[in-house]
């Protein structure tokens, strides 16, 4: 499914090949602490269980292993399903899961406030950063 956030996630967990899973962590808990303070944990929580179960359609290793319980956000657990995977389906993968997250995040508060809270999350570097730099 392609979406308006492929591009932009795909630039920003490119800045570092050498460093994909490292990178997509980073965005996942910068992108945790700004939207947990918006809609709670069982907020993020319940966004990022419905992205995980979409993605792992075309991903089956993405899916959650047991129910993530309340301020249970754990990098660890998806560091270790991205962890020893070929470097083009981490990256594929990575971009599946954030713009699944933000597709559904998008529907509920609306473009022009997610990329507002992306601002905030990732900062201005990451959002502006040109195709040259993929």
């Amino acid at each position: 499914m392609e979406t308006s956030w492929n591009s932009l996630i795909g630039r920003a967990i490119s800045r570092r090949p050498d460093a994909l899973v490292d990178v997509t962590l980073w965005l996942w808990e910068k992108l945790a602490v700004e939207l947990v303070s918006l809609i709670g944990d069982g907020g993020f929580q319940a966004i990022y269980v419905r992205s995980s179960m979409l993605a792992a359609k075309r991903y089956p290793w993405l899916a959650q292993n047991s129910p993530l319980k309340q301020t249970d956000f754990q990098v660890a657990g998806l560091r270790s399903r991205l962890e020893g995977r070929d470097i083009m389906e981490v990256r594929e993968a990575s971009i599946l899961l954030l713009s699944t997250f933000l597709d559904i995040l998008t529907s509920l508060i609306g473009e022009t406030m997610v990329t507002n809270l992306l601002h905030s999350a990732w900062g201005d570097d990451v959002l502006t950063l040109n195709d040259k730099n993929c």
